[in-house]
């Protein structure tokens, strides 16, 4: 691929609207939190000539990180779109946050996108959280290349980290992920460290020098040679292994040579069908440089080596009731089909959708069908609603550059759309559609807010409903037994973010407060309660006594109300007053305030009068009786407890299993899965696990996931029950 690299392209190097899908490459950087994507993707532009020095636009934004947030935390927290044109073709690089708090917006990426870049650390190396990534992208046919940076680093290693790459990527096949280029080192300086200054092509033996910020080609003399003979041996055999002219490989070994052009041609078509993985180098320009090191044969391999929007399948459409369609890939002049994959809020443009055309093409001004389904379960309604567009734009930095259209294949912003969010359809009003949504991790660390002040209390929720319309990995619950506001998070780092983007996009300030979970109280065994309601204070009195017996049901039963009265003690008009009575003081609790289940409550005698009883009165006795009852029982604090499956690498099932004990877990099982890994199914105490996102990303080095479900309420230890009376004392 480093022998069509043409002039450089200047001003050219911002990219406009696509006419043709196959002009257009979309891909996605997916690396750990500081391997170097953003600066990786700040030195592509500006070899692309789409900024003016490294990571700056004309008004001296960056790129890439250019949120205030961003600025503030010194990290990436969501997804950016940076288009760039390299040789006539359109590349929309899409930079995605590398913390695991924000895989919300790495699956984003992955959705917009065609082919991935891993962007690989030569002084971290590869985490357990990237390898997953790569095996989600392995499991759909996804291309991807790998990309090694900060070799600027005293110890760093380019064909170690090359060793390391094949053996966490290339479990498969290990002939899969190879070099295209080796490093050119410089002399040695006072440390020991030879820095890289350029790069040689393993296909093409060509030179290509960057030590003066400008890329030069040149031959290798006669004794560079033979340091790359191995290694160039070792790809050819990885591209022809690849090849689908099944008879190369024995021209190759019968001692054919087999051309320079149909290497390269085998390799696009391997790369592009995501059967070979390269490996190459890649480092920022240095202050004045045009160019930094790698990015034009990066560029190259991406316009030359990465699919179409053409070779990526559509994911499935249905018609909004369900009924399957079919749609051709990237057809212009199809259907409409599009899919916001972010959303976000400009204070001036109001909230701007970044979108990724799958069929047809969107025009400015018109108006198109935004449907939004299968979120419920995390307060995003569903929703069916015709809206008129605003103006397309593509975005670069804090600037948005109009265009006229978008077609399939393409991605751009549209703006004043003020019902989409993250995750909906855009299809024609005539003809409505919907996307199947892609898969999101469920959020599993809950933070209880409050407002701060009564003007706060008057935008919360408005607030609230916006950032959860921007970010679909968050969940908002109204929790009816708590009465807490929980957003539920990814964790602490995806929760400050939360809360910054509140005080500061929507200007709303709250106040985190304990997390509440949702206690139960029952009967320990049977006992009887009379209440006695008497009031004689002059005019119209009260009057209503009733005796009633409790005694406990098994899970699940909720309130069981049973009438024995005979003769008449308590007329039958005022039974269903008692039951309400009952019934009201239950929701209240009868020991620390929680809700009482899984009784039967018995009504077997009372009083009346003929003129003072009411029913208000035997409401009121009702309660009293059911109080009085638990004064004399033994009362349990029932806790929920949650049926937790943790999938984790082998090498940690030990220390997880140890800690789910330490929660007061029992271990139902475990099972073996593929990739080295354990599904461990366990039942825990909700009081043991509201941090556990956080917890197990610690224990695990981030390579773990669980999940979470409801099983039953189950009386606390005796212990715990006692200090959360105690504690429910000193707040009442």
């Amino acid at each position: 691929m480093g022998d069509k690299v043409k002039e450089h392209p200047g001003a050219a190097g911002r990219a406009r609207a696509a006419d043709h899908p196959a002009s257009v490459r979309n891909v996605v950087l997916v690396g750990h939190s500081g391997s170097g994507k953003t600066t990786l993707v700040e030195a592509l532009a500006l070899t692309a000539g789409a900024v003016n020095r490294a990571g700056r636009v004309e008004d001296g934004g960056t790129v890439s990180d250019y949120d205030d947030i961003e600025h503030r935390q010194q990290r990436s927290v969501q997804l950016s779109l940076v288009p760039v044109e390299w040789n006539g073709i359109k590349i929309n690089i899409l930079d995605t946050p590398g913390y695991a708090d924000f895989v919300g917006e790495l699956r984003a990426g992955l959705r917009a996108a065609d082919a991935a870049l891993f962007v690989v650390s030569a002084s971290d190396g590869v985490d357990g959280s990237t390898r997953m990534v790569w095996e989600e992208c392995a499991a759909v046919g996804m291309p991807r290349a790998i990309v090694v940076t900060h070799l600027e680093a005293a110890r760093a290693d380019f064909q170690e980290m090359t060793r390391v790459c094949a053996e966490a990527f290339g479990a498969d096949d290990p002939d899969a992920v190879l070099p295209l280029y080796l490093p050119l080192h410089g002399p040695q300086g006072p440390d020991g460290h030879a820095p890289v200054t350029g790069l040689v092509g393993l296909l093409t033996q060509k030179l290509f020098d960057y030590s003066t910020g400008e890329r030069k080609e040149s031959e290798p003399g006669p004794d560079q040679l033979p340091d790359i003979e191995d290694a160039r041996n070792r790809l050819i055999e990885g591209i022809i292994s690849e090849s689908e002219d099944e008879t190369l490989m024995d021209r190759y070994l019968g001692g054919e040579q087999i051309d320079l052009k149909t290497l390269i041609e085998d390799l696009e078509r391997a790369v592009a069908r995501g059967a070979f993985f390269p490996v190459l180098a890649a480092a920022p320009a240095a202050d004045g440089a045009r160019q930094g090191l790698g990015t034009v044969e990066l560029l190259e391999l991406v316009t030359g080596g990465f699919p179409t929007p053409f070779e990526h399948p559509t994911p499935g459409v249905t018609t909004i009731d369900g009924t399957p369609r079919a749609i051709t890939p990237c057809d212009t002049d199809g259907p409409l089909v599009a899919e916001v994959v972010k959303t976000a809020s400009d204070p001036y443009v109001g909230r701007v959708s970044l979108v990724r055309v799958f069929s047809g093409t969107l025009h400015p001004d018109e108006t198109v069908h935004v449907s939004g389904h299968g979120l419920a379960d995390r307060g995003h309604e569903d929703h069916d609603v015709d809206e008129k567009i605003g103006a397309l734009s593509t975005p670069f930095g804090k600037q948005q550059r109009p265009v006229t259209h978008v077609i399939a294949g393409d991605l751009a912003c549209v703006a004043k759309l003020g019902r989409a969010e993250t995750g909906d359809t855009l299809s024609g009003r005539d003809d409505p559609l919907l996307m199947e949504p892609w898969e999101m991790p469920d959020p599993l660390l809950p933070l209880a807010i409050e407002a701060h002040s009564k003007a706060d209390e008057d935008k919360l929720s408005q607030g609230l409903a916006r950032l959860v319309a921007e970010d679909p990995t968050m969940r908002l619950e109204q929790n009816q037994d708590t009465h807490q506001v929980v957003l539920w998070c990814l964790g602490e780092a995806h929760a400050d973010v939360a809360l910054e983007r509140l005080r500061s996009r929507y200007g709303v300030q709250v106040d985190v407060v304990p997390h509440k979970v949702s206690l139960r109280e029952t009967f320990a065994g049977k006992s009887a309660g009379r209440g006695r309601h008497v009031k004689q204070s002059g005019g119209h009195g009260q009057f209503a006594i009733c005796e009633i017996e409790v005694e406990p049901l098994p899970g699940g039963s909720g309130i069981e109300f049973v009438d024995k009265v005979v003769g008449g003690a308590v007329p039958r008009q005022f039974i269903p007053s008692v039951e309400k009575g009952i019934r009201a003081q239950a929701v209240k609790g009868v020991a620390a305030g929680y809700q009482l289940v899984d009784v039967r409550v018995t009504l077997l005698d009372g009083k009346a009068h003929s003129v003072d009883s009411s029913d208000a009165a035997f409401q009121t006795a009702g309660a009293l009786a059911l109080r009085e009852a638990a004064a004399d029982a033994k009362i349990h604090l029932l806790e929920p407890v949650a049926e937790v499956s943790v999938l984790v690498g082998d090498d940690y099932v030990g220390a997880v299993m140890s800690d789910l004990s330490g929660r007061r877990g029992r271990v139902l099982g475990t099972e073996q899965t593929s990739g080295g890994r354990t599904l461990i199914k366990a039942e825990v105490p909700e009081f043991e696990i509201g941090r556990y996102a956080v917890d197990l990303r610690s224990l695990s080095h981030g390579t773990a996931r669980f999940s979470r479900s409801y099983a039953r309420h189950e009386p606390m230890p005796p212990q715990i029950a006692e200090r959360i009376r105690e504690q429910a004392k000193d707040t009442s």
